[in-house]
């Protein structure tokens, strides 16, 4: 007999799939600054293996690792692919091992929007469950990266702020501030690199 189970998709704002698969538990860390992670480590993020969620999810398709573009930016997590999946009920989720954006709630929102996306989920694969470090994690990326500039954090703020919260996840506006501190606190490091 097959079981069900109601598994949390580790994403941008709480979603929860339904999923007939076994779990993995594998999980990379990687310490961050302390607005990033809590002193207690990253909470692991757990879920189906890759090949269990294609399986599962028809019509999810896999981008090979380093194959993705967003806008014709091409974008990385590393090893990690990332699934093309239309029926995904957030923006982008993350699962140990791999990356998952919807098509359809991504047309339509800026560049930097979409990158921040993908590297708040990518970010999960380092950060684990939280999402203020997933957030950081993103932010830090696209300043380092050179993809993110003063009016990519407003337009990042503007779709976040608009977030009511929830259990897992700060209300947009504080989630927008926090950003905000990560994007000063890295353009600072990069200045003093520089210097």
């Amino acid at each position: 007999m097959k079981t069900t189970l109601r598994l949390a998709l580790i994403g941008l704002f709480g979603s929860a799939l339904l999923c007939g698969c076994g779990l993995s538990g594998d999980q990379e860390g990687a310490a961050l600054s302390s607005l990033e992670t809590s002193r207690m480590g990253p909470p692991a993020i757990t879920g189906p293996t890759l090949q269990q969620y294609l399986s599962y999810q028809k019509g999810a398709q896999q981008v090979a690792q380093g194959k993705m573009t967003l806008d014709g930016h091409p974008v990385s997590c590393g090893a990690r692919p990332t699934v093309i999946d239309a029926n995904l009920d957030s923006w982008g989720g993350s699962f140990p091992g791999y990356l998952i954006l919807n098509p359809n709630r991504l047309r339509g929102l800026s560049t930097p929007v979409k990158q921040y996306v993908y590297y708040h989920e990518c970010g999960h694969q380092f950060v684990g469950a939280s999402e203020t470090g997933a957030d950081c994690f993103s932010i830090r990326r696209g300043v380092k990266s050179g993809w993110l500039n003063a009016a990519g954090m407003n337009q990042i703020c503007d779709f976040i702020s608009e977030l009511k919260g929830d259990a897992a996840h700060p209300p947009g506006p504080q989630r927008c501030q926090l950003m905000r501190q990560c994007y000063a606190m890295t353009l600072h490091d990069k200045a003093q690199a520089h210097n």
